[in-house]
């Protein structure tokens, strides 16, 4: 008796232990989600743990998703897509344009001019992402999303008005299409993270910045610099982001969590992405305004000059796209049609 209690006991204990093992297996994903501004930034609270949070909650606890502000597993903002692709991070939200040239095709959406509605444009943005560059340029990453922000624009210590007011100011650019215009303008382009433009800005290393609204907010930009000058109609200009995964780290997932991240993924966040951080232009925008800072409003006749002076750099970039075997003209042309397609639809 005693025996046959001591083998049923420790067949319990062996069941107990494996129905353990199992469950804590099945249960916990653990993901690393690294990327570059403060955890209280738009992009962060707004979006990103926004869609963690859908994530965590749609595979009922079993993905976890620890977030890494700020640079947090080291590095600089460029390496994260290395990050990504290396398995340093298994998740990434980056600045396409911080590694140039790298991925070619998503810069059609950055050149001057080309900008109109930031729901329409990251509609675009993944539509051509599916077509030209998923199993191209991206190939070495599983991209969950791709959007663009509100319209960008200019902030700068003194006013600037027409293009002759550049002249000889250093601006931060965010992408190589924007520096490349702030060279045609007459400015000095200082590539620089965007982390970096509040010290920038308080040494006097840059004399202004191109970003959007939205993140000037974080970065105390309007309580460094005290003009801004915005463009009637299409947006001066644009940047490309990408929320990217680990390729092997999401193929090693099981089917259904694959699924929990796929229903997450894909157009849908893309558009959310790029409406939300538009949407939180107006409340940045009106904090400038209650520091009684300098707003200027270039009118279409004015913004006009300067959609003039950009031609150049549509007709580089062609030229640097049949460099790399690419149509850079059908690129534009499918961008265009595309955004004026879809520009009706998420217009108020």
């Amino acid at each position: 008796m005693t025996t046959r209690r001591m083998l049923l006991g420790a067949m319990s204990a062996a069941a107990i232990a494996a129905f353990g093992a199992t469950s804590a297996m099945a249960q916990e994903v653990t993901l690393k989600l690294h990327q570059f501004l403060p955890a209280q930034a738009n992009v962060p609270k707004l979006i990103l743990d926004v869609w963690a949070d859908k994530v965590e909650a749609d595979s009922d606890g079993r993905i976890k998703i620890d977030r890494y502000p700020s640079m947090q597993l080291g590095g600089k903002p460029p390496e994260l897509m290395d990050q990504a692709i290396d398995g340093v991070a298994d998740i990434v939200w980056t600045v396409v344009g911080y590694t140039p040239g790298r991925y070619p095709s998503t810069e059609v959406f950055e050149l001057p001019f080309m900008m109109t509605n930031a729901r329409a444009v990251s509609h675009a943005y993944w539509e051509m992402f599916e077509k030209h560059m998923k199993d191209t340029e991206f190939k070495d990453v599983h991209i969950l999303a791709t959007w663009v922000h509100g319209p960008g624009m200019i902030h700068t210590a003194d006013p600037v008005e027409t293009p002759a007011d550049l002249q000889g100011m250093k601006i931060r650019g965010g992408s190589r299409s924007v520096n490349s215009l702030l060279t045609e303008l007459g400015a000095t382009p200082v590539g620089m993270p965007v982390p970096a433009v509040p010290e920038g800005l308080s040494k006097g290393v840059i004399d202004g910045t191109t970003i959007p609204w939205e993140v000037t907010a974080a970065l105390k930009v309007p309580e460094l610099v005290e003009n801004h000058t915005e463009f009637t109609g299409k947006a001066l200009y644009t940047l490309t982001f990408v929320l990217a995964m680990n390729k092997a780290k999401y193929d090693g997932l099981p089917d259904d969590l694959k699924k929990v991240i796929d229903d997450n993924s894909g157009l849908d966040l893309s558009v959310f992405a790029g409406g939300t951080q538009a949407d939180a232009d107006g409340p940045s925008r009106e904090m400038a305004l209650d520091l009684g800072n300098n707003v200027i409003t270039l009118d279409e006749a004015q913004t006009a000059e300067w959609r003039e002076l950009s031609q150049p750099i549509y007709d580089q970039w062609i030229a640097d796209m049949a460099e790399k075997g690419k149509d850079g003209q059908a690129l534009i042309d499918e961008a265009t049609m595309l955004i004026e397609k879809y520009t009706p639809q998420y217009s108020n």
